[in-house]
This record gives structure tokens, C-alpha cells and sequence, in this order.
């Protein structure tokens, strides 16, 4: 759900706007990265921090 949802909310940025994510599912660790590259997005931050899963995206 969290690639979902972010998708969703990129749809509404411009280019080099950046989206803060911020997820419960360990999944996501493998999931966003894989997302951000497909698409062609930069992702400035992905980290594990008190069971919760940080990622920066860098619209492009």
C-alpha cells in the first residue's frame, strides 16, 4: 500500500518537488527503492528508525 499511495501523491508534484514517506511495512525497504528507480524518481533517503521505515523522494 505504501508504493500505492505514494504513486498517488506524486501524481499532484511537480519535478523536483520531495515527498516524505513514512511506513510500518518492512517490505518497503525493497519495495520504494525499486519504485523510485522504475519511474525514474531520486531517492535521497531510505532508513530504519524505531520500526519505522524513512524515505525522501526527489520528484523528476
Amino acid at each position: 500500500m505504501p508504493v500505492i499511495k505514494a504513486q498517488d501523491l506524486i501524481k499532484t508534484l511537480q519535478p523536483g518537488d520531495v515527498l516524505t514517506l513514512v511506513a510500518t511495512d518492512p517490505g518497503t525497504l525493497q519495495d520504494i527503492p525499486s519504485w523510485t528507480r522504475v519511474h525514474g524518481h531520486s531517492l535521497e533517503l531510505a532508513a530504519e528508525q524505531n520500526d519505522e521505515y524513512h524515505f525522501r523522494i526527489i520528484v523528476r
